[in-house]
């Protein structure tokens, strides 16, 4: 229990870098997209930066990070077992396990996009980036209220939230079609 602390701060260090990782990365994603559509050279020459841009942020401070807070949870766990019997961990768990999909998923997307494949649009990927922060709100207020007896009211929470950001993400399209026209 003397490294407790230690142990909690390293995970939740991994945590956030692992999440700043995400965030960036789906972000490249649409950029990357973007320049798909442009003329060459442009094209070209905005492909190949991106393309080394997510390649670094994916292997040097996603993936690591990914692992590095997955062991610190473990250890974590080894260290208090009696969380494992706590309702509200069984659902943060669920919700660590959909960060993993959401991780492998976007794993697909960076590996098609290292290709030259380009199979989703930028809208898309706008909306699959709010997928991280969904889960995101979801972890922390589990982890901070440590009650899953409410849960009803988290999830209608998060759906509403959801409703919410793509309300929002339409509103930005509508403004940026405007500002194109």
């Amino acid at each position: 229990m003397e490294y407790y602390n230690y142990i909690k701060s390293l995970h939740l260090i991994f945590v956030i870098t692992w999440f700043a990782g995400l965030f960036y990365i789906v972000r490249l994603f649409v950029y990357h997209i973007e320049a798909n559509s442009k003329p060459s050279p442009e094209k070209e020459i905005l492909t190949k930066q991106y393309q080394l841009m997510s390649y670094r942020l994916w292997y040097i401070i996603t993936w690591p990070s990914a692992i590095l807070a997955t062991i610190f949870a473990i250890t974590l766990l080894v260290l208090m077992p009696g969380w494992l019997k706590e309702s509200w961990m069984h659902v943060k768990l669920g919700f660590v396990l959909l960060l993993i999909l959401y991780q492998l998923k976007c794993h697909q997307i960076f590996k098609q996009l290292q290709r030259g494949e380009v199979k989703y649009t930028t809208g898309f990927m706008r909306l699959w980036n709010e997928g991280a922060t969904i889960i995101l709100f979801a972890v922390v207020f589990l982890v901070i209220l440590k009650n899953a007896v409410n849960w009803i009211y988290g999830v209608i929470g998060i759906i509403l939230f959801s409703i919410l950001l793509m309300l929002g993400y339409k509103f930005y399209k509508r403004i940026r079609q405007k500002n194109n026209s």
